[in-house]
């Protein structure tokens, strides 16, 4: 069995007014999206990496992989409109068997823990999925202006990443989303919507998604202590 790791990477930056996509701003230095590599390059369990990306930045991404020393990453393909097409461009560049399992991870969250990766793999290796999520801490409302109700946080969850499938069941995911025209945030949904059951795995807080300018301070503070 293979382990794949899909980093898409064809966002545009627009939530974080940057003028450069998120991913690529630099910190200290060095790019986000190296940060993110970094993770996957130092797992042993990941055996290669492939990046969908817009086509302006494959000599951005061809120059990071050469400097770090980035072996790992083994091609960089042509994003889609989508995230979705962007993945499953990515899905249709592997030379993946059936049983192999496919990680598809946010370019934008740097800061995932060794320890959730590896615990993902060895959970996807036993059920055939997994998903890192948290539980949510916080008092959960429904409401627009006003509040409306209060929503038990005992069942819900913020999705994080990686997502993890067999190459089968996700390319068979989005193979059927795309004849049916459907669009979902994420693999988990696509996978879902075929009746697969997915297992759930512990996420943490380090983990999260660089989004806004408020994300983009927070990680400047702390990768500014590592």
């Amino acid at each position: 069995m293979k382990i794949f790791a899909i980093i898409p990477s064809g966002g545009t930056g627009r939530r974080a007014n940057a003028s450069l996509p998120k991913q690529y701003i630099q910190f200290y230095g060095k790019e986000l999206i190296a940060y993110t590599l970094d993770v996957f390059q130092k797992c042993e369990m990941i055996d290669e990496i492939v990046i969908p990306a817009q086509r302006d930045y494959f000599k951005l991404l061809d120059d990071i992989k050469g400097h770090y020393s980035f072996t790992k990453l083994s091609k960089i393909v042509e994003g889609g409109e989508e995230r979705q097409d962007s993945v499953f461009n990515a899905l249709k560049s592997l030379k993946a068997s059936d049983e192999d399992l496919i990680v598809v991870h946010d370019a934008v969250r740097p800061l995932l823990p060794q320890n959730v990766l590896i615990n993902a793999i060895e959970t996807a290796k036993q059920f055939g999925s997994a998903v890192v999520a948290t539980r949510a801490k916080d008092t959960l409302i429904k409401g627009n202006d006003f509040i409306l109700s209060f929503v038990n946080r005992e069942e819900f969850y913020y999705v994080q990443t990686p997502q993890i499938f067999s190459y089968k069941v996700l390319y068979g995911a989005f193979k059927k989303a795309g004849e049916d025209k459907f669009i979902g945030t994420d693999e988990s949904m696509l996978v879902h919507r075929m009746g697969y059951e997915i297992k759930l795995v512990e996420g943490s807080s380090f983990n999260f998604k660089i989004t806004n300018q408020d994300d983009i301070k927070l990680f400047r503070i702390i990768s500014e202590h590592n």
